[in-house]
């Protein structure tokens, strides 16, 4: 088929990847304009998707919106089968939906109708749902509201964003690969009504670890926000994030350390951090950084 492929973060890549290895005709890429980045904070750098469609000899555009008429002329000229979007940042609006012959797919990484909007992965794993997946869906004018078309599921259990992140890419890489191969052999299942969440974007106030929930909550809020942008707490005036715990024995007051290992007090229970990360610095584990930064039983931090 003939498609455009509109994608922005890492997760996308693998879609990309797997469209054109299985030899559909990527006629060009929409993905996010460059942003400052870089060691400096400064050079203008490309999005993951735009680094790999350079890669592969595709065509790049990044509009920064789609609502003018002239780019969505631009658009319908590409003359493109259907539109595979996934994580692209933009709102589609209805002529651009309905400019492919076959309309727009979107690979999204939830079981909807539970969690549609952003952050989907990281609601999932703070609600502590068991499972998760990608759904092919159908793209209309509301958000994530689609039929769908095919599902892929896998279990949640103790994996961070970014492990589960890279596994669905994978799985919805997979899953449109089969779709397109013949769009026919898949009936579009209706949402049902029941059972709608929204997945809402991750605010950065979300990521200071509250230590007045519960010890499993905070766990989960440590995997949600692995390895960016990193649940932290706060100790002599320096924010230090928490990439990995684990649930530990013991209890105090909430934000108490309770030995030097650096097992902290929550609400009900306590979690022991192992892998941590000063500002500026690598990841380490959690008794490296207590040999140069000792944060005594006792202390209570927030």
């Amino acid at each position: 088929m003939r498609v455009i492929f509109m994608g922005t973060p890492d997760f996308a890549v693998p879609a990309l990847e797997a469209l054109v290895a299985a030899g559909h005709e990527v006629a060009c890429v929409y993905t996010q304009p460059p942003r400052p980045g870089g060691r400096r904070g400064k050079e203008l750098t490309p999005t993951p998707v735009h680094r790999k469609a350079a890669e592969l000899g595709i065509p790049v555009r990044h509009p920064a919106s789609l609502k003018g008429a002239e780019e969505q002329a631009a658009f319908a000229a590409l003359g493109a089968d259907v539109a595979i979007v996934t994580a692209y940042g933009l709102i589609l609006p209805q002529a651009v939906l309905d400019a492919p012959r076959q309309g727009c797919l979107n690979i999204h990484a939830s079981l909807l109708p539970r969690w549609r909007g952003a952050a989907p992965i990281q609601r999932a794993i703070l609600a502590g749902d068991e499972e998760t997946g990608v759904d092919i869906m159908r793209m209309e004018a509301g958000l994530d509201t689609g039929p769908v078309l095919l599902e892929g599921r896998t279990p949640i259990g103790g994996k961070t964003a970014g492990a589960l992140t890279e596994e669905l890419a994978q799985i919805g890489a997979r899953l449109i690969v089969e779709v397109l191969a013949d769009l026919s052999a898949y009936p579009e299942r209706v949402q049902p009504e029941d059972g709608v969440t929204y997945a809402r974007k991750i605010d950065k106030a979300e990521t200071r670890i509250d230590f007045s929930q519960t010890a499993r909550q905070a766990e989960r809020q440590i995997r949600a926000f692995a390895p960016a942008p990193g649940a932290w707490f706060e100790f002599q005036g320096e924010r230090c994030k928490v990439l990995a715990a684990e649930l530990a024995q013991g209890c105090g007051a909430p934000g108490e350390v309770l030995d030097d290992a650096l097992t902290i007090a929550c609400a009900g229970g306590a979690i022991r951090p192992t892998l941590v990360q000063r500002a500026g610095r690598p990841a380490m584990a959690t008794a490296d950084l207590l040999r140069g930064w000792a944060i005594a039983a006792g202390t209570v931090l927030a």
